[in-house]
């Protein structure tokens, strides 16, 4: 089955385009500036050079606190974007999987969202996702869109990486513990993905529309970034290995984050057999790859 990943250059896109072989799919990775997803022509091209028989959009502007001054970029890739996906996947009759976010939601819950709670986006970019959801739910029936959350990768730029640096380079390090989540690794979601891929691959029915997947586990930022200096203080020497818990107001934003995003896994376990994996053991797993590359990693 070949597979057109858009924002292959990404996190996730990056994993996808990694174990995707392996599971026997041939992937056809596109991403700026050679494919522009607000193209038209751009996106036609790409589908008919990939021979597509499925579409995953891991495109996105995820820049969080410069979406709320470039509010018209945000809509033009997360909005936009899989509008254009969804009519040309319409018009090849090709099935999306599309990547979404917890930030559709207000964070005003106590317990983890599912996936029939109302959106209530807080940020621009909380907006302009949740927009890119509608646009692909309203245009192309064949579809499956996958939130996630609090995601980190062995490579590039991320929580995890950054909380490692500044574990080496710093005193001390400050971080929020009044906002609680689920941290999701990149290979596991992507694993999770190209498991969807194959029920479509293998025309097992398929229950189309929304579901979550994320670490199994809620923590807050504080207890996170604790978590990555306990498991990287046990292979090299840290600077610091304490992270002093700060509050939300003590560390403003441009965007207002939701205060509890925790995602609820349950519909995506029944509809496709994919268990979430522990938080800690995944990112036991990233942190010890990435100390055992060595420094460039961290860079």
């Amino acid at each position: 089955m070949n597979l057109l990943i858009t924002g292959a250059n990404g996190q996730l896109g990056g994993e996808l385009m990694r174990q995707s072989p392996g599971r026997g799919f041939s992937p056809f990775p596109v991403d700026l500036p050679e494919v522009d997803i607000t193209c038209p022509d751009h996106i036609r091209t790409a589908v008919e050079a990939s021979r597509a028989s499925l579409v995953i959009n891991c495109a996105a502007f995820t820049q969080v606190d410069m979406a709320e001054s470039r509010e018209m970029d945000a809509l033009k890739v997360n909005s936009l974007g899989p509008a254009v996906l969804s009519h040309i996947c319409c018009e090849e009759r090709i099935p999306l999987i599309h990547i979404s976010t917890d930030f559709v939601f207000d964070g005003n819950r106590k317990e983890p969202y599912r996936e029939s709670d109302p959106v209530a986006p807080l940020s621009v970019y909380g907006r302009s996702k949740a927009l890119g959801e509608a646009v692909v739910e309203k245009i192309l029936p064949r579809h499956v869109i996958l939130r996630t959350s609090w995601l980190y990768a062995l490579h590039g730029a991320n929580f995890v990486r950054t909380i490692l640096r500044l574990g080496m380079e710093r005193d001390s390090v400050r971080v929020v513990a009044d906002q609680w989540g689920c941290p999701t690794c990149a290979a596991d979601l992507a694993d999770a993905i190209l498991t969807i891929a194959a029920h479509i691959r293998d025309k097992q029915e398929v229950a189309w529309g929304v579901y979550h997947y994320c670490g199994d586990g809620v923590i807050s930022w504080h207890e996170f970034a604790q978590a990555i200096l306990d498991i990287a203080g046990k292979m090299v020497p840290l600077k610091t290995s304490h992270v002093e818990p700060i509050t939300t107001e003590q560390y403003p934003t441009p965007a207002k984050r939701p205060v509890y995003s925790a995602l609820d896994c349950t519909k995506i376990q029944t509809g496709f057999g994919i268990h979430p994996k522990p938080w800690r053991e995944s990112l036991k797993n990233t942190v010890s790859q990435m100390l055992t590359q060595g420094g460039a990693v961290l860079s």
